[in-house]
């Protein structure tokens, strides 16, 4: 505890109070982190869906992006067929900010790595601001891991796959585990019984994601 308020203090202190919005957020990201949009590409997407038509455009991909929806503090972005981004700007404390971002890969399972920023696109440690799910996070409590066959159903995940998405409206992030859609029909049935139902969810509280 002492090394997160020690933690909230820096990084509150560290930033401006910023009036941006998503959009000018957006626009201004590294290319290295978007290089499919490069910022000119960017800035004409957000004029198109301010000014109500559709927001797609060619990228460097060969393929079409679009700007699916966006707010004053959430975006979502079609990077490709098979990729996307979201954005949510999440309060601290003194009208100051901190970024979640989200890029999620479908290939075919969705699987998606969550960053955080400071406003003017400096990376932060997410550990700090979230403890990431992971396999355990979805299985039940009541489970009696040593069963047979709770041991023979795990036998076949050989790797980790979490989708995760930002509620438009909320400070919410939810982590849905898609590992068994990577499994044969037959594996997946024999997992199913021991994975809980609903996803794991996050609420942003005192300047950070917490699962409870």
């Amino acid at each position: 505890m002492r090394r997160f308020l020690y933690f909230f203090i820096c990084l509150t202190s560290i930033y401006t109070v910023y009036s941006q919005d998503i959009a000018t957020f957006f626009i201004a990201m590294p290319n290295q982190y978007l290089p499919q949009t490069e910022e000119a590409w960017r800035k004409d997407l957000v004029g198109l869906y301010q000014s109500g038509k559709p927001a797609e455009l060619d990228n460097a991909m060969d393929g079409r992006s679009t700007l699916q929806k966006m707010t004053s503090d959430y975006l979502l972005l079609q990077i490709t067929d098979r990729s996307s981004l979201e954005i949510k700007l999440l309060p601290l404390i003194n009208q100051t900010f901190v970024a979640c971002v989200i890029t999620t890969v479908f290939a075919p399972v969705p699987d998606s790595r969550v960053e955080f920023f400071t406003l003017d696109w400096q990376p932060l440690p997410a550990s700090e601001l979230w403890k990431q799910a992971d396999t355990d996070s979805f299985i039940k409590e009541d489970i009696d891991r040593d069963a047979k066959n709770f041991r023979e159903a795990m036998s076949y995940v050989d790797m980790e796959l979490i989708h995760y998405r930002l509620d438009p409206d909320q400070l919410i992030l939810k982590a849905e585990y898609t590992t068994p859609a990577y499994l044969s029909r037959a594996e997946r049935e024999q997992l199913k019984p021991f994975l809980k139902d609903a996803p794991k969810v996050y609420y942003w509280k005192a300047g950070r994601f917490e699962n409870n």
